[in-house]
């Protein structure tokens, strides 16, 4: 016995709506945005999706950053533009590890709300790149200013997550909400390692449009801030500074000998090694940081 052709189509509905039930059962529910005068910083998390609040970010204060000073003013400048609704630059901070790239964005953004200036800061990971357009939707509607944060960003020669973070900084045909800067740190100052960038080209047909589209990403940042390794004076001044700040007395003498001795342990000298020393120093003088 034949199928009749209306029961064919009859059929054919049945599945298709079947498809398209599972399929939006497996897709994620639009979160509602939330209570954005709870907090001032947030963590976004997938899976589901949802903006945690954070009741007490870690930072320092942002006169204990020292040997940035550049940077450090260029960034706070740029943010209380953002903060007052004038036009501001993305901004890309990248070089030496341990020397104050992501403690200088929270200290900025403490020093801007210290200011009167209400900023709320949204950090998010590399690896939920590809959900930025649904926290973007999110933060499009409100009407606070947001501080989107990304540490410790980079990008491997066959990672695919770059072309979500042209979301933020391009905004594709929407355009970026005018409520959002994006502020990024990393190690490489083109987001991939430069024998990667090498290798492309060398075995592209074309190796000048080889790695153009990855290597471009650092161009749309408006502001590049360098950072580097800091001199045996500046370490020495920001282990000062901790101790001035926190009131941990020891007399110069000693403090430098077991300062650059640390430091010759550790086999590096940077902001990170400086708090390092400092939290060890703190702790054998029974004085509590927190």
């Amino acid at each position: 016995m034949k199928t009749s052709i209306p029961d064919l189509t009859t059929m054919t509905n049945k599945t298709l709506k079947r498809i398209a039930e599972a399929l939006e059962r497996m897709a994620p529910v639009p979160m509602d945005a939330p209570d954005f005068d709870t907090a001032d910083a947030y963590v976004w998390q997938t899976e589901p999706d949802a903006l945690q609040p954070v009741k007490s970010v870690a930072r320092i204060d942002l006169s204990l950053l020292v040997g940035v000073d550049r940077s450090r003013d260029t960034l706070l400048e740029n943010t209380l533009q953002f903060a007052r609704g004038l036009p501001a630059n993305n901004a890309l901070l990248w070089g030496a590890r341990g020397m104050g790239k992501s403690s200088l964005v929270k200290s900025v953004h403490a020093a801007v709300n210290a200011q009167g200036l209400p900023l709320k800061i949204v950090e998010m990971q590399r690896e939920d790149l590809p959900t930025v357009a649904r926290l973007l939707n999110i933060l499009r509607g409100s009407e606070h200013r947001f501080l989107l944060f990304c540490d410790d960003l980079s990008f491997s020669h066959d990672d695919q997550h770059y072309k979500s973070l042209k979301a933020v900084l391009d905004g594709g045909i929407e355009g970026r909400p005018d409520n959002v800067l994006f502020y990024a740190t990393s190690n490489r100052r083109h987001l991939m390692p430069r024998d990667m960038i090498e290798n492309e080209r060398s075995s592209a047909i074309n190796p000048s449009e080889a790695t153009e589209e990855k290597v471009s990403l650092s161009d749309r940042f408006g502001l590049w801030l360098g950072f580097h390794p800091c001199s045996q004076e500046e370490y020495l001044t920001m282990i000062r500074g901790y101790c001035r700040e926190y009131e941990v007395e020891i007399d110069d003498e000693t403090l430098h000998a077991e300062a650059i001795e640390w430091q010759a342990t550790r086999g590096s000298r940077s902001g990170r090694v400086a708090w390092q020393f400092f939290t060890d120093l703190a702790g054998r003088k029974g004085v509590k940081l927190g």
